[in-house]
């Protein structure tokens, strides 16, 4: 009986000086000593994952010019150039993220999971899409598996010094596992990593909603995916968290109903009274902005259960309608703020779904940096930077959790 009481006690004793040193500084930590980012996503994220997975002959336009135009070669980002996480990683000082998938890569400074056209949901628990390969095996739960696999190959090397641990901090080692397969054993030396580690959590989602939009199922109807999306959301950042992440980013959608793609899609059964003062689509936008404020919502309740940590929500809503509205003072010229750079058909939206970028009879415009929109979904290079600024150095981090060496920072 003294013996078990004197083993319980060195047990507690332990727990509390784990909690002491390693959870201490987390909510007031003000984002110094970030030493690798972990990003999962979708196309907003990925730095080539895609092209190295998608089967030869499928993708193909991402895998050239005049994707990567910017950069003077293509990279597997779906953009001109460089993408919102590569400022992010520029600013703190860090590497561009290599693309987990792939080969022969430094992942020293951290790794990009994120995969173009992914979703959120595993497509089998959505509506009964028509999800084409290879997305449908990328989703959001795919990419924790491949983040866990990374974390234990890579750090997992004191499992036994960490047993007691992890026998008496059961919720925190023990990772949720939601593809409920062997439990996943956080060791001493992934959770030390994951301390000075950045972990963005999105933005993903987006696709849930693009493809049943795009299969002409009606905005009410695809509402009804909102509480599954979000909550696969929120227990992929829980389940990071329990991991020993310290800095968590979860990003919101997009106004959907300003992207030309959408806008050239409505634009035969719209009426004048659809549009907002900007030219966007009122009734996408709102659906957004219900998606963000369930999320947002979420993320409070994530933070006031986890304030030995720093978790934030990125503001893309209301960040993009900031620059859409300022774009002359930015740079970009006013009259092209709804139009793709790279498409086909001119126009009001430069947006043909038949003739996309890449495809015969697309052009590019001459001067990317002056268009928000590169290809009528995503996004050019020089926006992706001013998104940055705003999101990372302005007031659409909520709470601002990062800050920036002095020598970087400059976007």
């Amino acid at each position: 009986m003294a013996s078990s009481s004197a083993f319980l006690l060195l047990a507690l004793s332990l727990l509390a000086l784990h909690f002491c040193c390693c959870h201490g500084k987390g909510g007031g930590d003000d984002g110094n000593g970030v030493t690798a980012i972990y990003s999962l996503g979708d196309s907003i994220t990925d730095t080539g994952n895609l092209v190295k997975e998608a089967p030869p002959g499928m993708f193909e336009t991402i895998k050239h010019l005049p994707y990567g135009v910017t950069l003077g070669t293509p990279t597997g980002r779906c953009s001109d150039g460089l993408l919102m996480i590569d400022f992010l990683a520029e600013d703190l000082g860090l590497p561009f993220l290599n693309p987990y998938l792939g080969k022969n890569k430094s992942f020293d400074h951290g790794v990009n999971f994120a995969v173009a056209g992914a979703t959120a949901m595993d497509p089998s628990d959505q509506f009964n899409l028509t999800v084409p390969m290879p997305f449908a095996s990328n989703s959001l739960k795919v990419q924790l598996r491949w983040f866990k696999d990374f974390l234990k190959s890579s750090f997992d090397t004191d499992e036994g010094n960490s047993s007691l641990l992890f026998f008496f901090q059961l919720p925190t080692f023990l990772a949720l596992n939601t593809d409920h397969s062997k439990p996943f054993r956080v060791s001493a030396e992934i959770r030390k990593k994951l301390q000075s580690s950045l972990v963005l959590v999105g933005e993903i989602g987006g696709n849930d909603y693009n493809y049943a939009f795009f299969e002409n199922k009606a905005v009410a109807e695809v509402e009804k995916l909102i509480p599954g999306v979000i909550k696969t959301i929120i227990d992929a950042a829980k389940e990071v968290l329990a991991m020993g992440a310290s800095r968590v980013i979860i990003p919101g959608n997009f106004p959907i109903g300003c992207v030309p793609g959408y806008l050239a899609m409505n634009a035969a059964s719209s009426e004048p009274a659809d549009y907002d003062s900007a030219g966007c689509l009122r009734e996408l936008n709102h659906f957004a902005a219900k998606h963000n404020t369930r999320l947002q919502s979420a993320v409070s309740e994530l933070q006031a259960s986890h304030r030995n940590a720093s978790v934030a929500y990125a503001d893309y809503y209301n960040s993009f309608l900031t620059l859409l509205h300022n774009a002359s003072s930015l740079g970009f010229d006013a009259a092209s703020t709804r139009k793709a750079c790279c498409g086909a058909g001119g126009g009001e939206y430069n947006f043909e779904w038949q003739r996309m970028c890449g495809f015969a009879g697309a052009t590019a415009c001459e001067e990317p940096s002056t268009y928000l929109s590169w290809d009528g979904i995503h996004m050019t290079q020089a926006a992706y930077r001013a998104m940055s600024r705003l999101i990372y150095h302005g007031k659409y981090l909520q709470p601002q959790i990062l800050s920036f060496p002095e020598k970087y920072g400059q976007t």
